[in-house]
């Protein structure tokens, strides 16, 4: 299998650091890259408040819609309120798993119609700290056309119902030993100018393997493989072991 790398930037919202975002987007302009860049609907995180709000968010998200970067819904407002990872268990915090049906109902409903509401049209759904459950599944249905995750644990995308999983396995680059679609994860409010230096480097000197989202064929994609079902037991085993 060959390698496909993806670029995947969390917490956008209007109390991002504006500096750091444009400067991430500079970068992935220079080289046509086009990620996927989760937004949250009406953040109320603490720890994602990092800069005075940005009166200019919307034009600027609208702005990243129009240069075909792939639009998430990312939660609704970030706060974790329970202390379980549901089935992808990354962590043991949530904003979604182990809430009712009828709670994150509530939920995907505010935040998809928030993003409506300002010329938004998400394709893709994540949720903060990478955890959700059967509830989250169910609720994007009843209250969303989104049926595309992106965080799960597997080499290649697969289907999963009516959804589509593209596997989310790094918090920074690196060259995958194997093949396979490999989804970098990035926060840029955290980024130093080092962090910015390691991730121009990386994608000038492995451009050729970058992928954006839309390249994706889904209507050829299959069921979760054996080999794929392994590394996700192996992987969320070995994390429960660490603690």
């Amino acid at each position: 299998m060959k390698q496909y790398y993806l670029v995947r930037l969390d917490d956008a919202c209007p109390q991002m650091n504006k500096l750091k975002w444009q400067r991430i987007e500079n970068i992935l302009d220079k080289y046509g890259i086009k990620p996927m860049v989760g937004i949250i609907p009406h953040n109320e995180d603490p720890v994602t408040c990092v800069d005075i709000v940005d009166t200019d968010f919307k034009s600027k998200v609208l702005n990243w819609q129009k240069k075909g970067w792939a639009i998430a819904l990312h939660g609704y407002n970030h706060v974790c309120t329970t202390a379980t990872g549901g089935i992808n268990p990354v962590h043991n915090r949530s904003e979604f798993a182990g809430l009712s049906l009828v709670e994150q109902r509530e939920k995907i409903s505010k935040g998809y119609k928030t993003l409506i509401a300002i010329g938004l049209f998400p394709k893709y759904f994540f949720a903060p700290s990478h955890t959700y459950d059967e509830n989250t599944l169910e609720a994007l249905v009843e209250e969303s056309p989104i049926r595309i995750i992106s965080d799960t644990i597997a080499l290649q995308p697969y289907k999963q119902g009516v959804f589509t999983m593209i596997p989310c396995q790094m918090g920074q680059f690196r060259r995958p030993p194997i093949g396979g679609y490999w989804t970098f994860c990035f926060h840029p409010n955290g980024m130093d100018n080092a962090a910015f230096d390691i991730f121009e480097c990386f994608i000038k000197t492995n451009i050729e393997y970058f992928i954006s989202f839309n390249d994706i064929d889904t209507s050829r994609i299959g069921q979760k493989s054996i080999i794929d079902r392994l590394l996700s037991f192996v992987y969320f085993t070995l994390r429960k072991i660490k603690g």
